[in-house]
């Protein structure tokens, strides 16, 4: 499969989530941010997910939500949830099949941190699909994918 480009038409998807909801890509009428990463309860994603907490008032802001997604359960993104107060909803893809068809599935079936930003029309227009996810965009970082939609 060729790698999403900007302006491909992002890939459908409807996974299980925290809150006991299903989340997919046609709910979202006005956008949304699209964050994979490898796993709860590990130090980078934590610290990630806690920036976004941290930093609520300005993710709201940007009004387009965001959404995580990695292959642990929903038991795990719940506990992961409540253990460390976030606030962003996570999806579970235990399949990998929506990690794959973003292309944010690494060699060896790792999920790579990866986002990506989708206008209301389903369109991409922000990839960001980093060989090591050593790193993660904080909410300065998605205040500028985001400004892609202007």
């Amino acid at each position: 499969m060729t790698a999403l480009k900007v302006g491909d038409k992002a890939p459908e998807f409807s996974l299980p989530g925290t809150g006991g909801k299903v989340y997919s890509l046609d709910q979202f009428e006005h956008g949304l941010i699209l964050a994979f990463y490898p796993g709860d309860f590990t130090p980078v994603c934590t610290k990630q997910f806690c920036s976004y907490r941290d930093d609520g008032d300005r993710l709201e802001a940007l009004g387009v939500p965001l959404l995580g997604i990695s292959p642990q359960s929903v038991d795990s993104h719940e506990r992961f949830s409540r253990e460390n107060a976030l606030t962003t909803p996570l999806a579970s893809d235990p399949d990998k099949e929506v990690a794959k068809a973003y292309g944010a599935l690494g060699p060896g079936g790792f999920i790579r941190r990866a986002v990506f930003v989708i206008d209301g029309s389903g369109l991409i227009r922000y990839r960001h699909v980093p060989l090591f996810g050593l790193t993660y965009h904080d909410v300065d970082d998605l205040e500028k994918a985001v400004a892609t939609l202007a």
